[in-house]
């Protein structure tokens, strides 16, 4: 969240970023509320002072009468400064509610506006396919090749539900290690995460673990939830910790299940592999100094560019515009793969996305850095990436390599992995 001293000195700057990114914190009710809570900090500060005067005054009262009624005068400010710590603490966490609504300001060249306002920056070095023939979607592929079973997803679990079968397996595992080798080779450090977390550390990374617009799915009777992204996992890896700068910056990537309940999720568009309630992803994040967090930011780009371009999909990179932001959010970029299934003629359709969350999340976390000579601790900025979500990426691969006869090339650079050059029936 961002610094509440900062938000009462530039509450325009704040308003103003808010309406940009459609956000309803209530500006207002907070200025109002700390002009209250400096109030009644003053208030428990001269009762402090008046108590501890009273309290030394005792030992130099005269005779016990006298000292009696000091007592008493220091019982009378003690009630009375308790219960305004109380009224301080309960305008407090009004101020800290309105406080964890606010978004994240925004990057000054992020463009302004809805989704529609996103801006394409540039394209992969694989063109677009053609195709003599009608290309089939993923589902129809899969389908014919034996990869999926959407039925039996929904039998065991519910629509949203699927499993992968035979070839569709050797896929999944091949994205999983050919992402790994990569980030490996550029020196994160490799981890399979849990796929349960606190539902601190869920509010930490800037996710809503309860309520109406959650799209997390909540553990009854428990303070965790299923996570929708290693984001939060890895993130919450270093909550209450405070690191030496040498030790900047730290990257790790994580294996993890995510869990989304894609409320309201329907249409063709989203039919599949697209928006389902259960995928793997290998995810990036890393823990950086304030001032080398806008080049981790490319540097995440990068190796999303790097992964795609490897297997040899089309895509484009899009900067995605403030009203389509998340909270946490100060800049984020999204690769959008080309889907020849997708829509009537082809769409590109979301693959993976990066995000520079600056210290919105450290400062919930607890994540903060000490840099020789210097007095006090800096919070650390975060960052996430996705490099491989496997359901979408599956979506790609199938559509791009599908052939006339109904078979699909295997990206050479997973053949290695998979065992074999061409996915076919039978």
């Amino acid at each position: 969240m961002l610094d509440r001293k900062f938000v009462i000195d530039n509450a325009d700057l704040v308003k103003q970023n808010c309406a940009r990114r459609g956000s309803r914190a209530d500006i207002d009710r907070l200025l109002a509320l700390d002009a209250q809570r400096r109030d009644r900090q003053l208030e428990v500060d001269e009762l402090n002072r008046r108590a501890n005067e009273v309290s030394k005054s005792i030992g130099k009262a005269k005779d016990a009468a006298e000292r009696e009624a000091r007592k008493n005068e220091g019982r009378q400010l003690r009630e009375q400064t308790a219960a305004a710590q109380g009224e301080l603490d309960k305008l407090l966490g009004e101020v800290d509610t309105i406080l964890r609504t606010i978004p994240n300001l925004s990057h000054p060249e992020a463009p302004v506006g809805g989704e529609d306002a996103s801006a394409e920056i540039r394209r992969g070095q694989t063109p677009v396919p053609t195709f003599d023939f009608r290309p089939l979607d993923h589902v129809e592929l899969g389908e014919r090749l034996g990869l999926f079973d959407f039925e039996g997803g929904a039998k065991v679990a519910g629509h949203g539900f699927y499993f992968l079968k035979n070839d569709a397996v050797l896929l999944e595992l091949a994205l999983q290690r050919y992402a790994i080798d990569l980030l490996m080779a550029e020196g994160f450090t490799p981890t399979i995460t849990p796929d349960l977390a606190r539902n601190e550390i869920l509010q930490g990374t800037g996710y809503i673990p309860r309520g109406p617009e959650t799209q997390i799915y909540s553990i009854a009777d428990s303070d965790l939830s299923l996570v929708a992204t290693a984001e939060i996992t890895l993130g919450g890896l270093l909550a209450d910790t405070i690191l030496e700068a040498e030790q900047l910056p730290i990257k790790v990537c994580g294996i993890s299940h995510c869990y989304r309940t894609e409320a309201g999720a329907h249409g063709r568009a989203t039919r599949g592999l697209y928006r389902v309630h259960q995928f793997t992803k290998v995810e990036m994040f890393a823990f950086t100094a304030p001032e080398a967090s806008d080049a981790m930011l490319d540097y995440f780009c990068e190796l999303e560019c790097r992964l795609f371009d490897g297997l040899g999909i089309a895509y484009r990179v899009i900067d995605t515009a403030t009203g389509d932001l998340g909270g946490p959010a100060y800049r984020k970029f999204d690769l959008e793969a080309w889907m020849p299934g997708r829509g009537e003629r082809g769409e590109y359709g979301e693959v993976t996305s990066t995000s520079n969350c600056t210290d919105y999340q450290a400062r919930r976390l607890g994540i903060r850095f000490r840099r020789k000579g210097e007095k006090g601790t800096t919070f650390a900025h975060t960052l996430n990436g996705t490099a491989i979500a496997i359901s979408r990426a599956l979506i790609a691969i199938l559509e791009n390599y599908q052939q006339a006869d109904g078979s699909v090339m295997v990206p050479p650079a997973l053949r290695p992995l998979v065992g074999k050059e061409r996915i076919k029936s039978g």
